[in-house]
């Protein structure tokens, strides 16, 4: 009966992994919760097909509490049909061409005594830093945003969790 149950549990394990890396950035997202102000955007920025491409990307992914720093009021305009170019401006700025995993980012900061110059989706760079125990963000206003997660990976690319949405100019 044990063999029963470990040859089920080894099969369910690999069919939720085979599932897990099947999916692309867009699905891995709007399967959690804690993104969906992420998702939200990302529909109304007309990007869902583009992050649901090939790619490889590295998406800097910033969870509800990091929208939630933003004014509602402004949050609520930037959702708007009118600003749909500035929206995908700024969620442009958290993709980066290229699947980075934490390891490269890490190799990054070492040859960087601490800094790496990050270039964006839309041009722009974002420089990763390691300070305080941690690897933060610096968008282009000097204001950060601490990397939370690393690593959760997909079919086109990878996701890095941070706690505050990060702007360019």
């Amino acid at each position: 009966m044990k063999k029963i149950i470990l040859s089920f549990a080894a099969i369910t394990l690999f069919a939720f992994t085979q599932r897990a890396q099947a999916q692309d950035i867009v699905d891995v997202a709007a399967s959690v919760d804690d993104f969906s102000t992420l998702v939200t955007a990302v529909k109304a920025a007309d990007l869902v097909n583009t992050l649901k491409s090939d790619g490889p990307f590295t998406v800097f992914a910033p969870v509800n509490a990091g929208f939630a720093k933003i004014d509602a009021k402004a949050l609520n305009s930037l959702l708007e049909p009118a600003n749909k170019k500035q929206l995908s401006a700024i969620l442009t700025y958290h993709v980066i061409a290229g699947k980075l995993a934490a390891a490269d980012v890490a190799k990054a900061l070492k040859a960087g005594k601490g800094k790496a110059e990050l270039t964006t989706v839309n041009g722009a760079t974002l420089t990763a830093v390691s300070k305080d125990g941690g690897i933060f963000l610096m968008d282009a206003n000097g204001n950060y945003s601490k990397i939370a997660k690393t690593d959760v990976m997909a079919s086109n690319g990878v996701i890095h969790i941070i706690e505050d949405v990060v702007m360019p100019k």
